[in-house]
């Protein structure tokens, strides 16, 4: 655990230090890959597990050795790699920054690059997005990292990428269905745990009154796998803040305002789960 910490550290401060590693993050040969393992069904499921059992197998041969040096080396390879595409901050700062017009529809397009409908520009849609590209781009990866290793984050970024081709091929047959709700049910834990930490940096009433609100609903289960709780926590947790004055915006239909509460509290909720993974660190070569 320790050196999966000094990964995602190392991680989170290059990637953030030095933009053009985004150019790195190219998954073009997965399409390709894809349809040739028959693009739908069991041969998408296949082409999302055998990399990352490949990578599962490579960093278990490269555990141990120089003294784990060799192992981080790929680890933070990985994370680098399957951070994003793109930057949450970068794109933060391009929509607060874009005035109306084309460059605030292009920082829109940016900012949620998982649907087709072009995104609307008021605080309850864009928080949403944000807080969706933030489980997809960062906190699912780092998730997945933590529980299993290299092989957890190349998991997760596949079955995502899988689900988009899904999405992009207008498949609605039960196994393009499949391929979304192995996404889906990988970025529920994550989502969850988000959630959990958003409790403790915002309001804690507001935050799990509206996750058990959400539950509560007529066709929606707490074991339905589904992360789409998501976006209305976030939306409640900010707008608690902001009715409270602990907010940058001075009510709930700033949206520049609202777009920074949220990336102070998305901030807050990394600092959680870096002080979680410390306190796992700390209890192991305690024990």
């Amino acid at each position: 655990m320790a050196l999966k910490l000094l990964a995602v550290l190392l991680a989170l401060f290059l990637a953030r230090g030095l933009p053009t590693l985004v150019h790195l993050r190219s998954f073009a040969w997965f399409r390709p890959w894809l349809r040739a393992l028959g693009g739908r069904g069991a041969g998408a499921i296949l082409a999302v597990l055998l990399p990352a059992l490949l990578l599962g197998l490579a960093a278990l041969l490269l555990q141990g050795r120089w003294l784990g040096v060799l192992w981080l080396a790929l680890a933070l390879a990985t994370l680098l790699w399957t951070l994003g595409p793109r930057e949450l901050e970068a794109d933060l700062e391009e929509l607060l920054n874009a005035g109306e017009g084309e460059a605030r529809a292009a920082a829109l397009a940016n900012f949620d690059t998982d649907h087709d409908e072009p995104l609307r520009w008021n605080a309850a849609s864009v928080v949403g997005a944000g807080v969706n590209a933030a489980l997809r781009r960062r906190y699912a990866v780092l998730f997945w990292f933590f529980a299993l290793g290299p092989a957890g984050a190349v998991l997760y970024r596949l079955a995502r990428l899988a689900a988009l081709e899904c999405a992009d091929a207008a498949g609605n047959g039960p196994h393009d269905v499949a391929t979304r709700r192995l996404a889906a049910a990988l970025e529920w834990p994550a989502a969850l745990l988000m959630v959990l930490a958003m409790a403790l940096v915002s309001n804690f009433d507001a935050v799990l009154g509206s996750l058990r609100a959400w539950h509560t609903e007529p066709g929606r289960s707490w074991l339905g796998l589904d992360p789409a709780f998501l976006p209305a926590i976030a939306v409640a947790g900010v707008n608690a803040d902001v009715e409270a004055g602990d907010g940058y915006a001075v009510d709930a239909t700033d949206v520049a305002g609202e777009l920074e509460d949220l990336a102070h509290l998305l901030n807050r909720v990394l600092v959680v789960w870096l002080a979680l993974a410390a306190v796992l660190v700390l209890g192991g070569w305690m024990a």
